[in-house]
């Protein structure tokens, strides 16, 4: 039974060296809320983006009723079937003003053009937008991710921005887990303890638990556990980078190291999402973006069997030489249909991490709702056959309830081209700000309750 106190919804767990913001609580609702059950949690707004689009025809559903309910997602799309009833697939969506590798990433939350030569993303993105207002709230304005890039292109702006404060100043992105993870948890000003924030705080948990009540005691407590998780894997890639090629470890370091990135690309990428549902989870933040990779990866993915040449090779599909410009130099492909299955099983493994971030959303209660139910996400990217490098017939997936402003599980198949604008407007509206128009959109995105 929850106590009849209120605790603030800005309580921190302090310690030296650690400042860990708590979860929404029972005790942090008003009294006269707690009766009515009226107090909601905040709505979120989250953005993941892969690069080089995918094979035509992979991102339509297998089966779709008639009223549009989604009954059975592509093959390729399998490891978010457990999820078909908490996102909306849609078709014909496209960015009017913005493509390719380069302009398409760098306009995919702005709606504007590109200008290479001024570097200009015709406006500030929708997220930075958003985090003006709701950044008043929270700690963090707005976390700002990205796996580091890989390839040629690595250290192209354009390819590498997809949030932009003005339209010639692209937000800072975050690839560090334990960078991201300081910003959220640790105090610099007291410098660095070296230990855990969890054990950190640990003692003054426990004494707060005791005045609560035994369902807010369980968030804590889940809270903490997932944060404990989240520092066993930055533990592990700290020894990790820390090991000789022999395998031994390296000699005492008196100062802290600077732990390299996971070496395990999922365990990296499922860290990064880690972080962006702990901002969340924890109210540190409202709004976020990921980038699964720059805007024109040239990962290899060959620690998956049967795959073989870079993402952005195999994104070319009809080119089976392996002798244009796209390729490596190295690998060759026998057919179409392999080339093409390969690209599609790098996306597939993207799907799969989605799923995992939804799965961890979907878990978290947030007393209305869980987390996923309060969030708005967009994923998809910014090309549409990745062949062809067409801007049209986007692969976008919204994720989330909205805080009870969508419904999901439907198929959006607009009979059009239909801007992305729509959406990053209808998004603005229900994350408090008050316009009527985004980038060439003057109405919100239609069909996010409805049938389209």
């Amino acid at each position: 039974m929850s106590k009849s106190w209120q605790l603030s919804r800005r309580t921190l767990l302090r310690a030296l060296g650690a400042a860990v913001s708590l979860p929404c609580l029972e005790a942090m609702q008003p009294l006269s809320a707690k009766a009515t059950g009226a107090k909601k949690p905040a709505l979120r707004a989250a953005y993941v983006y892969f690069p080089n689009g995918v094979a035509k025809g992979t991102w339509e559903p297998e089966k779709v009723g008639r009223d549009g309910r989604l009954k059975r997602l592509s093959p390729w799309m399998k490891d978010l079937e457990p999820f078909k009833e908490d996102i909306l697939i849609g078709h014909n969506m496209w960015t009017p003003r913005g493509n390719g590798h380069g302009a398409g990433t760098a306009t995919w939350l702005t709606g504007g053009s590109y200008d290479e030569a001024q570097v200009d993303a015709g406006g500030a993105s929708v997220d930075q937008l958003i985090a003006k207002v709701t950044g008043k709230h929270t700690m963090l304005p707005s976390v700002d991710l990205s796996i580091q890039g890989e390839g040629y292109f690595s250290n192209s702006l354009p390819r590498n921005a997809i949030s932009w404060l003005r339209p010639d100043h692209p937000a800072t992105r975050d690839s560090h887990p334990r960078m991201v993870y300081d910003r959220m948890f640790r105090m610099a000003e007291d410098g660095f303890v070296n230990q855990g924030v969890v054990d950190l705080v640990y003692d003054q948990a426990k004494g707060l638990k005791r005045r609560l009540g035994w369902q807010d005691q369980r968030k804590i407590d889940e809270y903490l556990e997932a944060l404990r998780g989240v520092e066993k894997r930055m533990e592990f890639a700290e020894k990790q980078s820390r090991k000789s090629p022999t395998g031994r470890t390296k000699p005492f370091m008196v100062h802290r190291p600077s732990p390299d990135i996971p070496s395990d690309h999922e365990t990296y990428l499922r860290t990064m999402m880690d972080l962006m549902v702990l901002g969340f989870w924890s109210g540190a933040t409202r709004v976020g973006s990921l980038m699964l990779d720059h805007g024109q990866s040239n990962r290899y993915f060959d620690f998956m069997d049967g795959v073989r040449g870079t993402w952005h090779a195999l994104s070319h599909y009809k080119d089976t030489s392996g002798k244009t410009e796209d390729d490596d130099g190295i690998h060759s492909w026998s057919s179409v249909s392999e080339k093409r299955q390969m690209y599609s099983r790098v996306v597939q493994w993207h799907h799969r991490q989605l799923a995992y971030m939804l799965g961890k959303m979907k878990t978290i209660d947030e007393g209305h709702g869980s987390l996923l139910d309060n969030t708005m996400l967009l994923y998809g990217s910014s090309l549409g056959d990745g062949h062809s490098h067409g801007e049209e017939n986007l692969p976008i997936l919204i994720a989330g309830g909205g805080g009870d402003t969508l419904r999901p599980g439907r198929y959006l198949k607009y009979r059009k081209n239909y801007s992305l604008s729509h959406y990053h407007l209808a998004t603005m509206q229900r994350m408090g700000l008050m316009t009527e128009k985004f980038a060439e959109a003057d109405s919100p995105m239609s069909g996010l309750m409805h049938e389209v």
